[in-house]
Parts: C-alpha cells; sequence; structure tokens
C-alpha cells in the first residue's frame, strides 16, 4: 500500500523538455498537486529557494548542466523532499549518484505520471508496484532511438554513429510508426 509522505502535494518539476514538463504538470495537478515548474538549473534553485515543495521530479540532464546540481537545493530548502530522478539515459553509475545526492528513486523516460506518482509516494520500507502495462521491449527501443535523434538534432549520420547502428537500418526505423 503506498502511503504519502506528507499531507501537503506541492510538487516542483525541472525538466528542460517543455512539451514533457507541461504534460507531466498537467496529469499531476489531475492528481492533486499544486506544480511548480523549471526549465533550467538556475530557475529552478530560484524557484526552490522561494517555495520549498514537498516533492519533487529533476531531469538528470538539463540545458545548463546536470540535474543532480539541484537535489541538494531541495534537500537544504527542505529535508524531507521526496525527490525523483528521471533520465533518457539511464546506467548505473548515474543512479547510484542519484541516490547519494538524496534521490529516493530513479526512473527512466519515457516515465508517464502513474510511474512518477507511485515513485513519489511510495513509503520508505517498500518499492513501488510495477507498472499495469509496461512499454514493450519494441516500444522502448524505438523511444530511446528517437530521444538520441532528437538529441542529435535530427541528423541521421551522428544519430547512427552514436548508437552504433548502420545510417541505412536507422532509416527504415525511422521511416517506421511507433510501436505499441
Amino acid at each position: 500500500m503506498n502511503i504519502p509522505q506528507t499531507e501537503e502535494r506541492t510538487l516542483f518539476i525541472a525538466d528542460d523538455d517543455e512539451p514533457f514538463r507541461t504534460r507531466l504538470g498537467r496529469a499531476m495537478e489531475k492528481r492533486g498537486f499544486t506544480v511548480t515548474m523549471a526549465a533550467s538549473i538556475g530557475e529552478a534553485k530560484s524557484k526552490i529557494r522561494e517555495s520549498a515543495p514537498a516533492y519533487a521530479v529533476v531531469d538528470l540532464r538539463l540545458g545548463d548542466g546536470n540535474g543532480l546540481d539541484v537535489v541538494p537545493v531541495l534537500r537544504q530548502a527542505r529535508p524531507g523532499c521526496r525527490v525523483v530522478m528521471l533520465t533518457g539515459y539511464g546506467n548505473i553509475a548515474s543512479a547510484v549518484a542519484a541516490v547519494k545526492a538524496g534521490a529516493v528513486d530513479y526512473l527512466a523516460k519515457p516515465a508517464d505520471a502513474d510511474m512518477i506518482e507511485a515513485a513519489l509516494m511510495a513509503s520508505e520500507s517498500q518499492m513501488p508496484k510495477p507498472p499495469e502495462r509496461p512499454m514493450s521491449a519494441d516500444r522502448v527501443r524505438w523511444e530511446h532511438i528517437q530521444r538520441v535523434y532528437e538529441l542529435c538534432e535530427r541528423n541521421v549520420s551522428e544519430t547512427a554513429r552514436r548508437l552504433n547502428m548502420h545510417r541505412r537500418t536507422l532509416q527504415r526505423i525511422l521511416a517506421k510508426r511507433s510501436p505499441q
């Protein structure tokens, strides 16, 4: 059973992906959170100092630096703040760094609002429940390729090089619809 850590449902979201940040903010407002958002580390630190939230969702990579730099500011402003780190580049080293910095969980993008809420509201002694309908392996692969493609400014050759994939194979994948 997931137990809220505090009755106050203030949530801070720091993510430089504006469409994702906006969608997540709306979804969390529908779940009863009062949401504040920021797109950069500087903006995040300023807003956290104005009003320390009870919960936070922070992207590991922000446009002006590392989202891990935001966690100590959250912890200093509100020691009990429950922080969930998000990243499109999940690996063990960054997960360990996030937890050491004070995050309670670490989720790989694309994470939906249900997964994020479950991670935020999980009690300290238990793990959140697995998703009812997790993404298929094909969908996760497709999402990862799309994220790298966008980060490479839609350059097929550079994306193929970074993914260690033949350019034509990548072009065929990009031409198809997303798997379900």
